[in-house]
């Protein structure tokens, strides 16, 4: 393709598409400015790929937590505003069952501090060598506690409040998980009390580092933990939702619940597997946030829900790739961001490229395809 060729396109372009023409020249300058600040000595490699790897970090949980939230509004059709208090329930019981665990049930400290994730600084995480290398079996059990928490608080909350309401309008059940959200949040505060605490010894964590031009990277066995648990389960998701049968029923029920009905589809258990699989999945990205961050506290999950819900606006809500794709743009956005803003405005950031991108494409990065 010829200059000529690139000119007459981009005429066009900025004539048909004027927004998409500012966006295209406002990314072009950003890349630009990088690479001169690279190139300068302004911003180095190695703190760019440290950005890149938080960003990273940061998208892996979005998109893990997103899948459920997503897979709400498409095969039940409303937002679930609980859904980070879901996040927070499931990583404070799994984190429950790692300090039991790792406190030898009662050996080192009494179990009900150790239930009670060490409630006003009765016991700590380094003090029982809480890590993916100290006490691997004590988190791999948290893990797997973590996710079925996470889904029995979703059913008991999908039998006791969703479900009664659920043949009304979808302003009924999103007022609902308001409602809902509230509830869970403060019960966590009564039980676990509102400090926020360190879970792991962060000092003994192995690391490994990676060389780089100007530097080096480093890479720890919990940021390693954390995305190869997340890519794991994207993968299942994926095979689950292909080649299964109930993954055809959850896609058939997403594209239109009344001919899923009349061709047989148990929508029921549908919907029950809905809540099993979307809260398993929250509950385990709140637990591996918890580990790759160190800290834990009763109002996590609603602080990270608005990230999650624009991860999900912005791949296309209903669509649990693009859920996962819209948490990564986020998770990087908000890393990456700033090299040119102050680190107070990361979130503004994120909201901001999730605007821009919806100027261009309404429906998301996906188009707003369904569950598949």
């Amino acid at each position: 393709m010829g200059v000529s060729d690139s000119y007459e396109r981009g005429r066009d372009l900025l004539v048909e598409d004027p927004i998409r023409a500012v966006i295209v020249v406002a990314f072009v300058i950003l890349v630009f400015d990088l690479a001169r600040q690279l190139a300068v000595g302004a911003t180095q490699f190695s703190e760019l790929a440290v950005l890149l790897k938080d960003g990273l970090m940061r998208g892996l949980f979005f998109g893990l937590a997103g899948i459920g939230l997503s897979m709400t509004y498409s095969i039940l059709n409303f937002a679930n505003f609980s859904h980070g208090d879901l996040i927070t329930g499931g990583a404070f019981g799994g984190m429950a069952v790692t300090y039991l665990i790792a406190g030898g049930f009662g050996a080192q400290a009494s179990i009900g501090s150790l239930i009670l994730v060490g409630t006003g600084g009765s016991v700590f995480g380094a003090d029982l060598g809480i890590g993916v290398a100290t006490s691997p079996v004590a988190v791999l059990v948290g893990v797997l506690a973590s996710g079925i928490i996470a889904i029995l608080l979703a059913l008991f909350i999908d039998r006791v409040a969703y479900k009664p309401v659920r043949d009304r309008s979808g302003i009924t059940l999103l007022i609902t998980s308001i409602g809902v959200a509230f509830a869970l949040r403060y019960l966590i505060l009564f039980v676990f009390g509102g400090a926020r605490r360190g879970v792991t010894q962060s000092g003994a964590v192995p690391t490994t580092t990676v060389p780089m031009i100007d530097g080096t990277l480093n890479i720890n066995l919990h940021e390693a933990s954390l995305l190869a648990v997340s890519v794991l389960l994207m993968l299942g998701l994926h095979l689950l939702l292909q080649r299964t049968r109930l993954g055809k029923a959850m896609r058939a029920m997403a594209d239109n619940e009344d001919l899923a009905r009349i061709t047989g589809i148990p929508t029921e258990r549908v919907v029950r597997y809905t809540w099993i699989i979307g809260a398993g999945l929250a509950g385990i990205a709140g637990y591996m946030f918890v580990i790759w961050n160190g800290t834990l506290h009763w109002f996590q999950g609603w602080i990270l829900l608005l990230p999650i819900f624009a991860a999900v606006i912005l791949g296309g809500i209903g669509s649990i790739y693009g859920a996962i794709v819209g948490g990564l743009v986020i998770g990087l956005t908000m890393s990456i961001s700033v090299v040119w803003l102050p680190s107070g405005l990361s979130r503004a950031a994120a909201f901001f490229i999730m605007i821009t991108v919806l100027l261009v494409r309404p429906k998301g990065i996906f188009s707003g395809r369904a569950t598949a």
